[in-house]
């Protein structure tokens, strides 16, 4: 593998395997995106990313972590959304959109503005929902336990949000199980603390996992991919690590997921990250030597030869960057130069290649 080689996942080909990770602008307004989000994900598609992910999409209202989210819970977002989809195609990249529930970090303020609790009066909302009643940290909400009511309608709605996002012109969707958000919450020991079928045993922790994986693919056409983004560690004793990621990647191979989205961290407030250069990579690439499920990396790759050689030494199928995208769009075609890779531009641009 090479970083501008073509990968292919169902019926999604990617040009080469740099992918724009979803990252939250927190500029929507109730759920829809606006022309920044345009600009945001458009330049990048213009810059040779081979999949652009839209940011944590909540699958219903109360799922968004601050008022300010993206969200695709109304057959309304779609008709905003599809216009961003068809500018990344046109561009030449394929349109990705990651599916996600805040679970208890939801209804809190922009990072801007502090990222802490927003109450109703302020523009947040309540209940914020969770595995169990506890807090993600002091200055968050207490969130209520889920019912077996809550849960069946979070998995229909991450299924009605799949076909929406399929509606809307998106080929590849990420179900987001990582950072801390709802579906880690009940993968992980640290915040999941219930006695029913979904607490307790790991299987019946990664149970809601694979319902909504279940829902989302049957929401959907076979043609598009489907992505899970997990966090491989919570970095805290006690909680969920590299071994249950990879038992759980074993456990969904007949699943449906075409690859895992490999970060970490998220759940446990004070945990101590030894944030670094491609610090998370080693998790991409000991979940996909020992399940053989394609992987993507992410996490502080910033220069051409580290994403390439993440590729080509068979560590990850994909490198997803993050803020090193924000810094410089065009970083796609810049990495090409550098690796002595030719790669077409927009004709618009023809004049810059």
């Amino acid at each position: 593998m090479q970083l501008f080689e073509k990968a292919t996942y169902a019926g999604a080909t990617l040009r080469n395997r740099i992918v724009v990770s979803p990252m939250c602008q927190y500029s929507s307004k109730d759920g829809h995106p606006t022309p920044w989000h345009l600009v945001h994900l458009g330049s990048r598609a213009v810059g040779g990313a081979g999949l652009v992910i839209v940011e944590a999409t909540a699958v219903e209202a109360r799922g968004r972590i601050s008022p300010g989210d993206s969200g695709i819970w109304s057959d309304a977002h779609v008709e905003s959304f599809a216009p961003i989809a068809q500018f990344v195609k046109d561009a030449g990249a394929v349109a990705g959109m990651q599916l996600a529930h805040a679970g208890r970090k939801a209804s809190t303020a922009r990072p801007w503005e502090g990222g802490k609790e927003v109450k109703p009066e302020q523009g947040g909302w309540r209940p914020v929902l969770a595995p169990s009643a506890v807090p993600f940290d002091e200055g968050y909400p207490l969130p209520v336990a889920m019912s077996a009511a809550d849960i069946d309608a979070v998995v229909t709605a991450f299924g009605t949000a799949a076909r929406r996002a399929v509606a809307a012109g998106f080929e590849v969707l990420e179900i987001h199980g990582a950072h801390g958000y709802l579906l880690h919450e009940f993968l992980s020991p640290l915040s999941n603390r219930r006695t029913d079928e979904y607490g307790g045993s790991f299987d019946d922790r990664i149970r809601l996992v694979r319902r909504v994986i279940a829902e989302v693919k049957r929401s959907v056409p076979a043609s598009v991919a489907l992505f899970l983004r997990i966090s491989a560690t919570d970095w805290t004793d006690g909680g969920w690590d590299l071994e249950q990621s990879v038992a759980l990647v074993d456990a969904i191979k007949k699943d449906g997921v075409d690859l895992i989205d490999v970060s970490s961290g998220g759940n446990a407030a004070h945990a101590k990250i030894p944030v670094g250069t491609g610090y998370q990579t080693s998790f991409a690439a000991d979940i996909r030597r020992r399940t053989g499920v394609p992987t993507g990396a992410v996490g502080m790759i910033t220069s051409p030869e580290q994403a390439d050689h993440i590729v080509r030494s068979g560590q990850a199928d994909l490198v997803l960057l993050a803020r090193e995208l924000l810094r410089d769009p065009y970083w796609p075609r810049r990495a090409a130069h550098a690796l002595g890779v030719k790669i077409e531009g927009p004709v618009q641009y023809a004049r810059a290649w």
